[in-house]
This record gives structure tokens, sequence and C-alpha cells, in this order.
């Protein structure tokens, strides 16, 4: 009896012993807020925040970090060549003003060109001394921009700025007119003595070129947008005062946000 008594003293110390230290171990995961909440900390989470920074060590230690290329090394290889077709009616024009346009392009953007009386296009062509990756495309808008019709020195603002574009559109696009109806429409877009499209070019500080059922608008995005707009409330029929009044409000309205 003696015996059995002295072992469970003994297991009832061990058992008392266990709990004070769960106890203890307890203690220290619980905090006391300032409001008197207590809030445990989870052993997961510091797991958790261990495993994500040694993730991000890793990632931060193995990211390859690659030089930035040159423009001279990004068309090494490449004989890239676009081709621009030049309709009948645009040779005299092209014949009269093709130093305006050689010098640029050759001078400045460091490119090839040359006009293949065969096949009828302008060919442009990237050489040794180019650098600029964008030079080819920017060129290629240039003498697209002529070929549609604008001037020169319209055309040459595509060399200057990158936020500008070139959109092409027809009458029947917004409404499918023929006969005297498409003339009329044509009519109203241009006004008496091109009024009208002089005016929408100031307002929306873009230049557009009517070329028959076509309509070609150079400029920036926002005011492309605000220029195609007046353009298909004239074709739809609305009246120029109107178009007028909406199109000023708009344009000052963009004006301000800007």
């Amino acid at each position: 009896m003696a015996s059995a008594t002295s072992s469970m003293s003994s297991t009832g110390t061990c058992s008392s012993e266990k709990t004070e230290t769960a106890r203890d171990s307890e203690s220290k995961m619980v905090t006391e807020t300032t409001d008197g909440f207590q809030s445990v900390r989870s052993k997961k989470g510091r797991k958790r925040k261990l495993e994500s920074d040694k993730m991000e060590t890793d990632t931060s230690s193995k990211r390859p970090n690659f030089p930035p290329l040159s423009g001279e090394k990004l068309l090494e290889g490449s004989e890239e060549m676009r081709k621009i077709p030049v309709p009948a009616h645009r040779y005299t024009p092209l014949k009269e003003n093709w130093l305006k346009i050689y010098s640029p392009i050759v001078e400045h953007l460091k490119l090839q060109i040359r006009f293949n009386l065969r096949t009828r296009h302008v060919e442009i062509k990237g050489s040794k001394e180019t650098s600029d990756v964008g030079a080819l495309q920017k060129g290629q808008d240039f003498v697209k921009a002529f070929v549609l019709g604008f001037e020169v020195e319209d055309a040459l603002a595509l060399l200057r700025l990158d936020e500008l574009f070139l959109e092409t559109f027809e009458v029947a696009d917004v409404k499918p007119l023929k006969g005297d109806h498409l003339s009329r429409a044509i009519g109203r877009i241009a006004g008496k003595g091109g009024k009208t499209k002089f005016t929408i070019e100031n307002v929306t500080k873009t230049r557009i070129v009517l070329a028959g059922s076509k309509i070609h608008i150079l400029g920036s995005f926002q005011n492309i947008k605000i220029a195609r707009t007046a353009i298909c409330n004239l074709i739809l029929g609305s009246p120029p005062s109107k178009v007028y009044g909406n199109m000023r409000a708009v344009a000052s309205r963009s004006a301000e946000r800007f």
C-alpha cells in the first residue's frame, strides 16, 4: 500500500509539473493588450513568415539582371524593308517634294529611301548608322501621310512627336449613302470654300484630308476622337452650327482636363 501511494504521488507530481510547464508556455504565447483582451501568437504564422522571407531572398538572389540593348544590336542581322504604294495622282507632288521627304529620312532617321519606278512603291530600308529601333515605322508613317494627301510640314510632325496618329474611314462606314446624298454629305463636311473643315481643324488641332468618300485625320488620340465625332454628326445630317457648339464644348472640357 505504501508503494502504491508513493507511485501515485510521483505520477501526481509529474502531471502537475507538466501542467505548470504547459501553462508557462501558454503564458509566453499569450500577450495582453491595452484593452484587456488577450491576443494569441500562433506558431504557424511564424513559420509562414520565415518561409516567405526565405522565398523572397531566394528569388532576389536568383533574379537575372540583363543590361539594356542598344538600337544597333537590336537591328543587327535584320534587313527589314517597308514599301508604301503611291497612287497615280500623287506622282507629281512626290516628285516636286522629293527633297523635303528625302532629307529628314536620311539625315535624321539615318534610313535609306528610294522610289521604285517599276513597282511604283517608295521603299525604306535601315542602314548601319540607324540607331533608333522605331525609325523605320516613323519613316513609313511620314511617307504614308504625304501619300494620303497631307502637306510635308504637317507630316513632319509624325517624326518629331510620338503621340500623333493617322486614322482613315469612309462615309459609308458611318451611313451608307449613294449618288447625290453622298456628295451632299461630303459638301457638309467641307463647307463653303472649306470653311467647315478648317473650323474643325482649328478647334480640334488636327489636320483633315477629304479624298473622295475617304476621310483621313492626323492628330493626337483625343483630338482625333473629337474631330471624328464632329464629322460623323455632319454626315448624319446635323447642321454645322450645332456641330460647332458641341465640338467647342468638348474641346474646352478636354483642355481643362489636361
